[in-house]
């Protein structure tokens, strides 16, 4: 398992750091530190290029094999990025045509990172150069075990630029598309407001206009944008793989947060790499809902560095970050806590950022591994010395395991982003905050949840949650119905079928494609003001704990063959149904025609675990966040304590602890933010030898 951190060596020479005579002396420390704290791996390289090829066509790559070449002496291996997410001042300077325009039309400058437009051929042709020659350069390195291609790609808005390049790019994305403008007119539905054209050059980009623009014009606009990011990724990745086939290559991706399909980037990437703010979150469902959404994106195919099937968390927080209103100090405990909640949802490699907090940039009161004085002393080195002591233990426990869930949660990106297209039925609905109400109860239920796109193969879940897939492709509805023939349990919800793949809303009834599934029609919707509240009552097998509340949005059901569970308290349409359930071949469609609030989707989850006999992991109290790790032979659970007190837990039969080498029986409490990571047996004598802190295999 690698266990690294994100290093800028080029933060650390005279004057930074160094001296006049020995400007990369500091390097060595640094590398030694590293070792002490048991790192095994760097990032580095990224924003590097005006350092790389100073001038035109003049490249130094010497001083980063210099870097390399210290890693090498400790074992420490080396994942290289390319440098393209900070163009050099003199590429924006010899070609201003590559800075990007936005959509008021004002060009952003250069002299900071993503300082490019994706859709230019000029940028396209200095990326390729660059990425060639590192590759070319450095890519016979020893500790190369991997690429990580530019960085935080679509960061800062710039998925989308509105270049002139840009616009021929678009138009002939469309052409490719549509093939006809007659086509275009009618899919896109040009006739409202007539803004039919009468050539793809005429198709306007979606810029700031004195109102909205066509909402299917504007999916298309995300699609053709989302297509541009992946082919930038894509272009890099060939070149690479190319010169370097031995290294495989990824990107660092950010859970639910830019506006591109994460699914389609992941499928040019060997392995899924992701950033991670889980320590400055407050909420551990949150941040567990991420993980499971990025380890979701790759599910075959995946080559890491170290042959696991796994993902990475290339950056993960050390310390505080600099960009909240108020960046507080992440508290003892935490940076590992977490850590411990990324590897038990299936990481395989933990990168921290920073190495050492920089003295100069912007970023000088970002926290790191290191303080500013760089002597090792510091309380977070401390505690990422502890983890690495610990992860050379639990590596060979943890090779060849992964998670294997049970349930999964559809996630479609042109889904997400024609939810945030302005004039939606209720603008106090979240889609984020819906996904998050179903996975926050399989979580404290510990569930594990695995997610996928509505067209991916679905038969190995036995519960299938639909949160609000208000645009739905023909072919998802298919193998939606599909899943359910053939036994799966598929809970929808309101805000369904609302529209076709054109943004194109039905005329055969809602939800889109899928009355005959759940047995019903909604003949109306009404959307509800966050404080304007109905109430739900339930009949049949479906038992509560509390008074639940029907919230933001209630579908007027008309059933048609489906079995009502619960109806409406109040309103004009009081005694309708607000929530069925309808045998579809072999399995069951159930469909929930409002949204409520935690504790409903608490005793729902307890529900589908009965209906669908869905095991728990462990019996521990709630607050203990409960994951598991499987191999072909083997069980590892993690038990996380999120709380600031400790909880008792009791264990019926003896358990093992491979951080601490003790087998539990009885009650243990466990600490504050403590961790155990277990198998349910006792461990024969001589299997660990603890003095070494390792495992003896």
């Amino acid at each position: 398992m690698y266990f690294g951190v994100d290093y800028h060596p080029e933060h650390w020479v005279y004057p930074y750091a160094g001296t006049a005579e020995q400007p990369e002396s500091r390097w060595k420390r640094d590398v030694e530190l590293m070792a002490q704290a048991g790192v095994n791996v760097v990032r580095m390289g990224e924003f590097t290029w005006g350092l790389c090829e100073p001038e035109d066509g003049v490249f130094d790559f010497s001083w980063l094999r210099r870097a390399m070449d210290l890693m090498a002496e400790k074992e420490i291996k080396v994942v290289l990025a390319t440098p393209t997410a900070a163009p050099p001042l003199w590429l924006s300077k010899k070609h201003p045509e590559i800075l990007p325009i936005n959509e008021k039309g004002q060009t952003l400058r250069e002299g900071t990172r993503h300082a490019y437009c994706l859709n230019s051929d000029v940028y396209w042709t200095y990326t390729k150069r660059i990425v060639r020659k590192m590759a070319t350069e450095l890519g016979d390195h020893p500790s190369l075990i991997g690429w990580q291609i530019d960085n935080g790609i679509g960061g800062h808005t710039t998925e989308f630029s509105f270049n002139p390049e840009t616009r021929k790019d678009w138009q002939a994305w469309l052409k490719a598309k549509y093939e006809t403008v007659e086509k275009l007119n009618e899919l896109l539905g040009l006739r409202f407001w007539g803004q039919v054209v009468r050539d793809f050059s005429e198709v306007p980009m979606p810029q700031m206009a004195p109102t909205v623009h066509n909402p299917a014009l504007v999916l298309d606009w995300m699609r053709f944008s989302s297509d541009t990011i992946v082919a930038f990724v894509r272009c890099q990745a060939e070149a690479l793989r190319e010169i370097t086939p031995h290294a495989p290559v990824t990107t660092n991706l950010r859970a639910m947060t830019r506006q591109f399909d994460h699914f389609d980037l992941a499928e040019v990437l060997d392995f899924v790499a992701v950033d991670s703010n889980a320590t400055i979150k407050s909420r551990a469902a949150e941040n567990a809902c991420e993980v499971d959404m990025m380890r979701s994106l790759k599910k075959s195919g995946i080559r890491t560095p170290d042959g696991d099937s796994g993902f990475w968390v290339i950056e993960q927080k050390a310390g505080h970050v600099n960009w909240q209103d108020v960046n507080s100090l992440v508290r003892p405990g935490v940076v590992r806590l977490f850590t411990y909640q990324l590897l038990s949802r299936g990481c395989d490699g933990v990168l921290y950022f920073f190495w050492r907090q920089p003295r100069i940039g912007s970023e000088k009161f970002y926290g790191g591994v290191l303080t500013h004085d760089g002597r090792g002393d510091n309380r977070v080195y401390r505690e990422i010395s502890q983890i690495g002591e610990e992860i050379k233990m639990l590596a060979p426990v943890l090779k060849g395991t992964k998670v294997i869930a049970e349930t999964c949660i559809l996630y479609s990106h042109p889904n997400q982003w024609t939810q945030k297209f302005p004039m939606q039925p209720n603008k106090f609905f979240d889609q984020r905050e819906h996904i998050q109400l179903f996975h926050t109860a399989l979580h404290d239920r510990n569930i594990a949840v695995d997610f996928a796109r509505p067209g991916e193969d679905l038969s190995k879940y036995k519960v299938v949650f639909a949160p609000s897939l208000q645009l739905l492709e023909g072919y998802e509805a298919d193998n939606l119905k599909l899943y359910v023939q053939n036994g799966g349990t598929l809970v929808g919800t309101f805000n369904t079928g609302l529209v076709d793949e054109h943004n194109m809303a039905p005329d055969s009834g809602m939800p889109h494609c899928l009355t005959d599934l759940f047995g019903l029609e909604v003949r109306e919707f009404d959307p509800r003001s966050a404080e304007d509240i109905n109430h739900l009552t339930f009949k049949g097998p479906f038992h509560t704990s509390h008074l639940h509340p029907a919230r933001i949005w209630c579908d007027l059901i008309e059933p048609k063959g489906c079995t009502p569970l619960a109806s409406y308290t109040t309103d004009f349409y009081a005694g309708t149904p607000a929530i069925t359930m309808n045998d579809y071949g072999l399995g069951k469609a159930i469909y929930i025609g409002t949204q409520s609030h935690q504790p409903f989707y608490y005793d729902l989850v307890t529900w589908l675990r009965q209906l669908c006999s869905i095991q728990t992991l462990l019996k521990v109290p709630d607050t203990v966040e409960v994951s598991l790790r499987q191999g072909p032979n083997s069980k590892v659970y993690f038990l996380l304590n999120h709380q600031n007190s400790s909880v008792r837990i009791q264990f019926y039969k003896p358990t093992h602890d491979f951080l601490t080498g003790t087998t539990f029986t009885g009650n243990y409490d466990l600490p504050p933010h403590g961790v155990l990571v277990l198998d349910e047996r006792p461990v024969p004598e001589g299997e660990i030898d603890y003095s070494k802190r390792t495992a003896v295999v």
